[in-house]
């Protein structure tokens, strides 16, 4: 009987209480949703503190480039539609896998337009994180994009 109870308990405390959720798993989740609220009013701050200096950036177009082009095509864009973003992003399904001082984030960005008659964006993506002096920094990214049902 006290077995039973005893592996119920623990069958119920892992149920609330993720396995994966460790302190580190928790704060590159934590960055995540900070980064794409960021990236939803197009704040520079964030994107300059989320990606790393040595970052490779493979985009769902096939394109790739670096943090210092992520941060000057930002700079080129105009600041006012920040207070009205046409995109509001968010993650589902996010899986972290950490490596020591390195960790892989996957998850599937959904892209939510506010104009409603727009269709949504939905994005498998995986961002490779290095812990550098106590922070975690994206060094590589890669974007796909998940097909409509079209």
């Amino acid at each position: 009987m006290k077995i039973t109870v005893i592996t119920t308990a623990l069958l119920l405390l892992g149920a609330v209480y993720p396995a994966w959720a460790g302190p580190d798993e928790e704060q590159l989740t934590s960055l995540l949703d900070e980064f794409l609220a960021g990236a939803s009013v197009n704040d520079i701050a964030t994107h300059e503190r989320f990606w790393a200096e040595d970052l490779v950036y493979t985009s769902s177009r096939g394109l790739r480039f670096g943090k210092a082009d992520i941060l000057e095509g930002m700079r080129a864009e105009p600041d006012s539609e920040a207070a009205n973003p046409d995109v509001t992003y968010s993650a589902e399904d996010i899986r972290v896998r950490l490596y020591g001082e390195a960790a892989v984030v996957a998850f599937r960005l959904v892209g939510a337009p506010s104009d409603e008659s727009e269709k949504v964006m939905q994005y498998f993506n995986t961002g490779t994180f290095v812990k550098r002096e106590g922070r975690w920094q994206a060094v590589a990214w890669q974007a796909t994009m998940i097909p409509g049902p079209d």
